[in-house]
């Protein structure tokens, strides 16, 4: 269930819901289907839900608890993929199914305060409701950690499942010298602002790419850029064809800033990157600058810094060999460490053994 995620997300449906079913597990998708005008994919039973956005939420949220009371004893498990639809969760009876389990993927305490429609005078308050959702959640429901980084904010130990990438058993063609991608909601804490600029400078040699859906307040100035070719915004692109973009690419960029909702996630992007043969430009976030070192697969460059991240560009674009060993060690480290295969096997089973243990009791 998800009432705040686009339902092509790449975790759920993508990554997990094709895990499931490859698995022969029978999936209900409860998502905002034609809110985001997207078609249910293949192999599941579909169910519509509002979507909730901004500050509306009340009744996406009371529609999902609706829908959970109704169809959830019909199921084994329910994954909710937001901490808003907790509030779903009270009154289900506990002996019976479904087991509820919440997939955490992001720090939703850090992440609120990075939220423009939140007014910053309630934004310590939010965090602290959040901590105390966490704590209730420890009790209620069984949770599932997309990081390792994630086990401190929790008394008890909770299964992790990296959220990891699917990675090409064939090795990418070698890094070109005249696009630069960044595939990922586009806003300005997540670098938007100084990937424009970098389009700017760079252009008309090498063309930066950008491929995702963007935050409201930026539609005017990426449509300036798209017209003015500093910049080629591709919009939303599905998971799958998104990735057949970023082959061949001169370098993939994660100019995210210093905010504590990105200091100990991987982003999935610096994966995506690697694994399709890309050399990775990034911010000294932490767990995106220690994947880049210890794999020896890009260049780290300061927050908000264009003029190191544009010489980073010229240098990976004047020097084949360094953009080439770059992108070869990101590829061959994703085979290894950061492949979806295998730790979609690892998801898969542990859903069927929570929801073979939620029918026997």
């Amino acid at each position: 269930m998800t009432v705040v995620h686009d339902p092509d997300d790449a975790r759920i449906r993508y990554r997990q819901l094709s895990a499931l079913l490859a698995a022969g597990i029978q999936v209900t998708y409860a998502a905002p289907f034609e809110a985001t005008h997207r078609r249910p994919p293949e192999g599941v039973t579909a169910v519509e839900l509002p979507r909730a956005a901004g500050r509306q939420r009340i009744t996406a949220v009371s529609a999902a608890r609706r829908l959970l009371h109704r169809i959830g004893p019909e199921h084994d498990l329910a994954l909710l993929h937001d901490p808003e639809l907790l509030l779903a969760v009270p009154g289900l009876n506990r002996r019976r199914p479904p087991l509820v389990v919440w997939d955490v993927h992001e720090d939703t305490a850090a992440a609120l305060r990075m939220k423009p429609w939140l007014p910053r005078s309630v934004r310590p308050l939010t965090g602290a409701a959040v901590r105390a959702a966490e704590r209730w959640a420890e009790r209620r429901c069984s949770l599932l950690l997309a990081e390792e980084g994630y086990r401190d904010r929790f008394r008890l130990d909770h299964p992790v499942v990296p959220n990891s990438v699917p990675v090409p058993d064939q090795k990418p063609p070698p890094p070109g010298t005249d696009r630069v991608v960044y595939l990922g909601r586009i806003t300005k804490a997540r670098g938007a602002l100084e990937m424009i600029e970098l389009g700017r400078r760079l252009g008309p040699e090498v063309k930066v790419e950008l491929i995702g859906p963007a935050d409201g307040d930026l539609a005017g100035l990426l449509a300036h850029a798209h017209a003015e070719e500093w910049i080629v915004h591709h919009g939303f692109v599905p998971n799958r064809q998104a990735l057949g973009l970023l082959p061949g690419s001169l370098a993939g960029l994660a100019l995210l800033h210093d905010e504590p909702n990105y200091a100990v996630s991987r982003p999935t992007k610096v994966m995506e990157y690697m694994a399709c043969g890309v050399p990775v430009v990034t911010t000294p976030n932490a767990v995106a600058a220690e994947m880049v070192g210890h794999y020896g697969s890009g260049k780290v460059v300061p927050f908000r810094d264009v003029d190191a991240a544009e010489a980073v560009i010229r240098e990976l674009r004047s020097n084949a060999g360094v953009r080439e060993r770059l992108g070869s060690a990101g590829w061959s480290a994703a085979r290894v460490d950061l492949d979806w295969s295998t730790d979609g096997q690892t998801f898969a089973e542990l859903i069927r053994d929570w929801s073979v243990g939620a029918s026997v009791h």
